[in-house]
C-alpha cells in the first residue's frame, strides 16, 4: 500500500483556521475533542505542566525510541505551551489567553477552574464571546458530578458494558477507549454548535459534555425497550438477537468473514450465491422474524457453506452476488488494502524520530475545505515562547523570567 503524506496546508481551505482553541486538561477525553477541531484547521494551543506534561506522552503498549506512538495522534495540529495552573501568574497567563481565543476546552473535575479563579464567569469577563467546553465523567451537575470519573466508568453507566461481551461471561470491554472518545465527539459537536449560535447572540455558553450521558445516546432503543415492554438487552457475543443472518463465519482456509444478509431481499441473493434460492422461499427463513427464531440453525447452515470455500473465493462470490461480506481488518490489512489507499484513509506524516510516522486521516472528509493531518504531537513547550510573544505580545525577558520562576 501506498502511503500519501497530506499535502501542504492551505489556510485560506481549512474550514476552521479562523478558530483559537485553548486546550486544557489531559489524556484523552479532552484532548480527542482539540484533535478533531485542530483536523479541521482551529489552532489548538494545548496547555500542559511544566517538566511533565499529558500523561499521554507516556501511554502506549509500544514505545520505540522511548516514545508513545499515541501521542503523535492524538496531539497532532496543536501547538504545546507549558504553563502550570496552580499559580496565579499561570492562572493569569490563561485569562489574557482566553482573551485572544475562541474556546476554552478542559477535562477536569467539575470545580477546578473555579478553585483557580478561571471560572467560565470569570473567562467572560474578559472575553463575553469564549465557548467553554467542559469535559467530565457525569457533568458539571448532578449529585455524581464531584466524583472522580474516568472513560470505563462511563461506559459502564452508559449502559454499553452491560451488553457487549459472551452471555455466559462478565461485561468486557472495546479494546479502545469508547467512552473517552464519544465524549469528545460529543463535546466538538456541541463546540460548533455554540459557535455557531454565537454568531447570532455575540455571546459563548458553556457546552457540558459528559461521559456517560455520550455513551447513553448510542444506546438505540434500551431504555423504551425496558420501560415499555420490560426488555433487557443482555450480552449476545458476535451476533444481535434476532438479526439473522449476520455473523462471523469459518472458511475453509481458517479465517473468519462477517456477512450480513439479514434484510429480506439480502437473503434472497444469499441463498442464490449459496446455490440453495429455497431457502428464500421456505417459511423458516422467509421473514426477518422467523430468520430471527431460528438464527442458530440458520448461522449453521451459512457456516456449513462458508467452511467449504477459501476466504478470497467466498469474498468474490458474495461481493459479486450483492451480498455484504468482508474480513476483520487488523492493522496490517489496513495498511495494504487497496480501498484504504485509494481514499487516503492512513497517512504517512513525518516525525522526528521514526522519519515518516502512519497514522488515520481525517474525517468527515469535506468536498471543498478537507481538514488535514498538518503535523504529530508537538515536544513539551515547544511552542511557549512563540505564543507568549506574538500572541501576548510579552518580552523575551518576561519569558525568561516566567521560564525561571517555573511558570512555564
Amino acid at each position: 500500500m501506498t502511503i500519501t503524506e497530506p499535502a501542504a496546508p492551505d489556510a485560506e481551505t481549512l474550514p476552521l483556521s479562523d478558530l483559537r482553541v485553548l486546550e486544557l486538561g489531559q489524556l484523552l477525553a479532552g484532548p480527542f475533542c482539540g484533535q478533531l477541531l485542530g483536523d479541521f484547521g482551529a489552532d489548538v494551543i494545548k496547555l500542559e505542566d511544566p517538566g511533565r506534561g499529558d500523561p499521554m506522552r507516556q501511554w502506549g503498549r509500544e514505545k520505540p525510541h522511548g516514545h508513545s506512538l499515541w501521542w503523535p495522534v492524538v496531539a497532532r495540529n496543536k501547538r504545546s505551551v507549558t504553563i502550570d495552573l496552580r499559580t496565579e501568574q499561570g492562572q493569569d497567563l490563561v485569562r489574557r489567553l482566553a482573551a485572544e481565543s475562541d474556546v476554552l476546552l478542559e477535562n477536569f473535575r467539575p470545580g477546578t477552574l473555579e478553585r483557580w479563579g478561571l471560572s467560565p464567569e470569570d473567562l467572560w469577563e474578559v472575553n463575553p464571546r469564549l465557548v467553554v467546553t467542559r469535559v467530565t465523567g457525569f457533568g458539571q451537575t448532578g449529585p455524581y458530578a464531584p466524583r472522580a470519573g474516568f472513560g470505563s466508568i462511563g461506559e459502564a453507566m452508559g449502559g454499553i458494558r452491560h451488553v457487549i461481551g459472551e452471555p455466559d461471561r462478565p461485561p468486557a470491554r472495546a479494546g479502545i477507549s469508547l467512552g473517552d472518545s464519544l465524549a469528545a465527539t460529543f463535546a466538538a459537536l456541541g463546540t460548533l454548535v455554540a459557535l455557531h449560535h454565537r454568531e447570532r447572540s455575540g455571546r459563548g455558553q458553556v457546552v457540558d459534555s459528559a461521559i456517560y450521558e455520550a455513551v447513553l445516546a448510542m444506546m438505540e432503543s434500551l431504555v423504551p425497550e425496558w420501560s415499555v415492554a420490560g426488555y433487557e438487552r443482555q450480552r449476545t457475543g458476535s451476533v444481535l438477537p434476532n438479526v439473522a443472518p449476520s455473523n462471523a463465519y469459518p472458511t475453509r482456509d481458517g479465517e473468519m468473514v462477517l456477512v450480513a444478509a439479514n434484510q429480506d431481499s439480502v437473503f434472497t441473493r444469499l441463498a442464490e450465491v449459496m446455490g440453495q434460492p429455497g431457502l428464500a422461499a421456505d417459511e423458516r427463513y422467509a421473514t426477518h422474524g422467523a430468520r430471527g427464531a431460528n438464527m442458530a440453525e440458520l448461522d449453521d447452515l451459512v457456516a456449513s457453506w462458508t467452511s467449504t470455500l477459501d476466504a478470497d473465493d467466498l469474498l468474490e462470490r458474495l461481493h459479486d452476488g450483492g451480498v455484504p461480506a468482508g474480513r476483520i481488518f487488523r492493522a496490517k490489512d489496513m495498511l495494504s488494502d487497496p480501498h484504504f489507499a485509494a481514499r487516503e484513509a492512513i497517512v504517512n506524516v513525518a516525525h522526528p524520530e521514526f522519519d515518516q510516522l502512519p497514522m488515520q486521516n481525517v474525517v468527515p472528509r469535506l468536498s471543498a475545505t478537507p481538514g488535514r493531518v498538518r503535523g504529530v504531537g508537538p515536544d513539551l513547550g515547544e511552542h511557549t515562547d512563540e505564543v507568549l510573544t506574538d500572541l501576548l505580545g510579552m518580552s523575551r525577558d518576561q519569558v525568561r523570567a516566567l521560564h525561571e520562576a517555573g511558570v512555564v
